[in-house]
């Protein structure tokens, strides 16, 4: 008997059939086949596009990739750093900016890490520890919440720039997650940390920060959300609903610091966190030219739409710098190499069967050499501290 059974996804009702045997089995598979249903998850597309295709190995300029996580990531130690190291060689990767430094003898550990082997082919970033000694469930612990925070923090970093390190990295937990005693969320323009972001501009110490997140994540997980599946699986992802601050918010708090501190770079982690509305971000690098963008697991936004990202490219071909968010296995990488100097039609974005970041392909934007060398290498030579050193080290010994 063919009958329906109703089942609930978040806050809508979807009337799926099934045929019912005896006895309410069910008998017929939510295959997409011979006429019947296809459940999401079971859907794996192959297109029958013919188009050209350019599988590039390496980017065709030295790169500097400003975003990646080689504490939190990579967890096989030397045996896979070296393993990544022969990764960077073979895709013509100079140099790679660690984001997750931290501070103190964290710092240091992580630079022995790094260093010991391959002082010449890494960056790092530090990190502020907002908690401190505190308890995670006890805000009013937490180490942000003393009035002498922003004045220590300014003198750690200022030795961790001694150590080496090159710039900070903040993570996005400061605006949706972080809280204050009240229950209010932690906002990274208030005031009394001002002093951590004039340090920076000081001490010559770019800010690279991740700001939000992407627009489906605050949109309520339904049918409407064009990255429901991706929620799906990952409803830990979503910052809907009345317990978090809008994403328009978190924007403003951020735009108000990078304009109360012309003097320090900013640079907003993934294109801003708003690839999907380059207009908006275009307008942000306007009013503010102490603010740039780098790339980092945005070429899924950005290739959908690569007549607009080819413009945005071209235009803020000084303001932007390449990150990846990895380290990644080869082939992702070799995707953003395919992205950017190519012109190829409808390719995947990554090599995952299901891609984290939206379901649909990508296009090529086809960049002129000069836009290219500016985004893969020489903007992150020009901004970041010892990067432009380490770089040219890399390019003399391929000589």
């Amino acid at each position: 008997m063919l009958s329906s059974v109703s089942i609930r996804v978040s806050s809508v009702a979807l009337s799926l059939p099934f045929l019912l045997l005896p006895g309410g089995a069910v008998a017929q598979p939510l295959d997409g086949r011979d006429g019947r249903n296809l459940l999401l998850e079971n859907f794996r597309p192959q297109s029958a596009m013919k188009v050209p295709e350019h599988r590039l190995a390496k980017a065709k300029f030295p790169v500097v990739d400003v975003h990646t996580h080689f504490r939190i990531k990579l967890k096989g130690g030397e045996k896979e750093l070296d393993a990544f190291v022969k990764t960077m060689d073979a895709n013509n990767i100079a140099l790679c900016v660690s984001l997750d430094g931290q501070l103190g003898e964290k710092v240091d550990e992580h630079a022995k890490f790094l260093w010991t082997k391959y002082k010449n082919r890494f960056a790092i970033f530090a990190n502020l520890d907002w908690q401190g000694t505190g308890k995670v469930d006890d805000p009013a612990s937490w180490d942000c919440q003393r009035p002498d925070f922003a004045r220590r923090m300014a003198r750690e970093l200022a030795v961790a720039k001694e150590k080496g390190a090159s710039g900070l990295k903040i993570f996005k937990q400061v605006g949706l997650e972080y809280k204050n005693p009240d229950g209010s969320h932690l906002k990274i323009d208030a005031p009394h940390w001002d002093e951590i972001w004039h340090a920076c501009g000081d001490l010559g110490l770019p800010v690279l920060i991740h700001v939000a997140d992407p627009a489906a994540f605050f949109q309520p997980i339904d049918e409407n959300n064009e990255r429901w599946e991706e929620l799906h699986r990952h409803p830990e992802w979503s910052f809907y609903g009345p317990q978090f601050p809008k994403q328009a918010e978190v924007f403003a708090a951020f735009l108000r610091v990078v304009k109360r501190h012309p003097k320090t770079t900013f640079i907003s982690a993934h294109v801003a966190n708003n690839a999907e509305d380059l207009a908006t971000v275009s307008q942000w690098l306007d009013d503010n030219p102490n603010l740039y963008v780098e790339l980092a697991s945005r070429i899924g936004e950005l290739g959908r739409q690569p007549v607009s990202a080819r413009k945005f490219l071209l235009k803020y071909q000084d303001r932007v710098l390449f990150g990846t968010d990895g380290p990644w296995p080869e082939q992702r990488l070799r995707l953003y190499w395919r992205f950017l100097e190519t012109e190829d039609e409808y390719f995947p974005y990554s090599e995952k069967e299901f891609p984290p970041q939206g379901f649909w392909n990508i296009y090529g934007v086809n960049l002129p050499d000069e836009v290219l060398q500016k985004i893969y290498q020489e903007n992150a030579m020009r901004l970041v501290p010892g990067v432009r050193e380490k770089v040219a080290r890399f390019q003399n010994k391929r000589e």
